[in-house]
């Protein structure tokens, strides 16, 4: 009977204070994580915009190589300088004539690219970086490449200022002032020819400056406008803009 009341004892002695394994393994618990990091890895910066180098803005490229195949196209070496946390570029062309936009790859600040000969262009380049979806659009430069024979060159179309493109205006609004952008080459601009209305395809004439603007155009709440210049230089040259557009509301 001793003997079964002393092993009951220890035994409950055990189980008041726990027991604890002699051999082998460490109980001490692990330290916990480190705080303050990112388990994701490092962060990626956005990459900056680049300069645009060449062509230079407003100027004739006359460098291109002329395709001896075809006449009608030249090779130019676009170049910009390179920015901060970029991997790779995106060059963007637009043929001014056409309204078509192009792109073409670099993991330098240069590229060639193949583009018709006696045309206006705008281009700008995307900086792009691994990692990251995010992007940075330089400033855009306009050119015309050098044609065969051009002594004098037509002018860019022009670019709208206000209304910006696609505004919505508060319908308290009665008259605009519209506002554009343009240059040329030979810097010989004498006028424009603005053209106003509510059609998609404005024909009707509301003016004809000799200034970059129109003041006090009339317009009417709950309806949408469309607008463009055509551009007149000292030779009889003209360019047609786009087609610009905004709403009263």
């Amino acid at each position: 009977m001793r003997k079964i009341l002393y092993i009951t004892y220890c035994l409950s002695l055990c189980l008041a204070v726990g027991c604890s394994s002699s051999g082998g393994g460490d109980d001490t618990p692990a330290p916990p994580p480190p705080t303050g990091g990112n388990d994701d890895g490092p962060t990626i910066t956005d990459p900056s915009a680049a300069t645009l180098v060449f062509p230079a803005n407003n100027t004739e490229c006359n460098t291109g190589i002329v395709d001896p195949n075809d006449e009608t196209v030249s090779t130019v070496t676009f170049e910009w300088n390179a920015s901060a946390n970029t991997d790779r570029y995106t060059v963007n062309i637009t043929n001014l004539n056409s309204g078509t936009t192009g792109f073409s790859n670099s993991n330098t600040n240069s590229v060639d690219i193949t583009i018709l000969r006696g045309v206006p262009y705008e281009w700008w380049v995307t900086s792009r970086a691994t990692g990251t979806t995010a992007t940075a659009d330089s400033e855009r430069f306009r050119f015309y490449n050098e044609g065969p024979g051009l002594e004098n060159f037509a002018p860019f179309p022009a670019v709208a200022i206000s209304p910006a493109r696609g505004v919505n205006l508060d319908a308290s609004t009665t008259t605009v002032n519209l506002d554009w952008e343009a240059s040329d080459v030979d810097d010989d601009i004498t006028g424009y020819e603005v053209f106003f209305g509510t059609d998609a395809n404005p024909t009707t004439s509301i003016g004809t400056p000799t200034e970059s603007s129109l003041a006090d155009v009339a317009v009417a709440s709950g309806s949408t406008y469309y607008w463009m210049v055509v551009t007149t230089d000292s030779q009889g040259n003209t360019s047609n803009s786009e087609i610009f557009t905004f709403r009263v509301n």
